[in-house]
């Protein structure tokens, strides 16, 4: 089995993209949010963190967390998160027979995508392109109307304008 390594940066912020095992038609992640925000509250509470913006969709999730000073340790969080959230729903999904000689479920890949985000450029795009997404994946025609998204927090705060990131209606009707 490979060892990942990953980057170590006491006190980051960090940008994760974290999949479903079967993506395709799956909404796994919709359907269970409560329990999701549940298993997320649970770990923040026992190894506290910011959550600076985070999207669910229906299939995956993006995020942007800043850890504590002196901390780098994300990998826990996520295992714990996924673990959490994994013994708390109906085992439902297939699983290969590795997974089941492995007492694994089924629900989550094994590995995610984290980015140290290096300047506040790099913060901007990945903070925007988290709260873009959910209009990316055609889930919605305006940002204002996915419901699993920091973005109304930061409406509400002056950060966005409610309309941010137009309608994709309007293109459309203007474009016919």
């Amino acid at each position: 089995m490979p060892n990942y390594r990953r980057l170590q940066i006491p006190g980051s912020t960090w940008f994760f993209t974290v999949n479903l095992l079967q993506r395709h038609n799956n909404n796994l992640l919709i359907e269970e949010i409560t329990t999701l925000k549940a298993c997320i509250k649970k770990v923040h509470h026992a190894r506290p963190f910011e959550i600076v913006a985070w999207v669910v969709l229906p299939d995956h999730m993006h995020c942007l967390w800043r850890l504590p000073e002196g901390d780098t340790d994300y990998a826990t969080r996520w295992r714990l998160i996924k673990t959490y959230f994994s013994k708390a729903i109906p085992l439902q999904e297939h699983r290969s027979s590795m997974r089941i000689k492995n007492n694994e479920r089924g629900i989550w890949q094994r590995h995610y995508w984290e980015h140290w985000i290096r300047d506040e450029y790099d913060f901007k795009q990945h903070f925007d392109y988290i709260h873009r997404n959910p209009v990316k994946h055609k889930l919605v025609n305006r940002v204002v109307d996915w419901p699993y998204s920091t973005f109304h927090k930061y409406v509400k705060a002056g950060i966005y304008p409610a309309n941010w990131c137009g309608d994709n209606r309007v293109k459309i009707e203007a474009g016919e």
